[in-house]
């Protein structure tokens, strides 16, 4: 049978592209679960259509995402944190930082914050924010003693 996939399927193909399934395959997986049409032309029209949906809800996170960039780009965060000699007795993770941003009015999940690995001395700190897959931001994060 043949179907027009309308997500990629690990190991199957990319979505808008043509491939031929066993029928088993195609009625008892990739049907149901929405993740191919039938291959007729109404199929191929649908698939377009979403194409076009896609690729515009693509440009609009793209847009969001440099806008929040600009937010950020001046941006600068302090966490207070318990140390001995310029040692915090524990580390400040992306989840210390997320929150330190959402006092700031920016909601950002702890994923999206890029450390190598956590900052376990006082100090100044450039810590990247990866908005979207095209855009990211650097933030300066202040670690002070409390």
């Amino acid at each position: 049978m043949k179907v027009i996939l309308r997500k990629d399927v690990d190991k199957i193909g990319k979505c808008g592209q043509v491939i031929s399934v066993k029928d088993g395959f195609a009625r008892n997986f990739l049907l149901p679960k929405g993740l191919a049409f039938a291959a007729t032309e109404d199929g191929i029209k649908q698939i377009e259509i979403e194409k076009k949906k896609a690729e515009h809800n693509k440009k609009i996170e793209k847009n969001k995402a440099e806008e929040l960039s600009e937010k950020l780009k001046g941006l600068s965060i302090t966490i207070s944190a318990e140390a001995k000699d310029d040692v915090l007795y524990g580390s400040v993770t992306p989840a210390d930082i997320a929150e330190a941003l959402k006092e700031e009015d920016v909601e950002i999940e702890k994923q999206n914050i890029i450390l190598e690995q956590p900052l376990r001395n006082l100090g100044i700190y450039e810590v990247e924010v990866k908005l979207h897959p095209e855009v990211s931001a650097k933030i300066k994060v202040w670690v002070v003693k409390k």
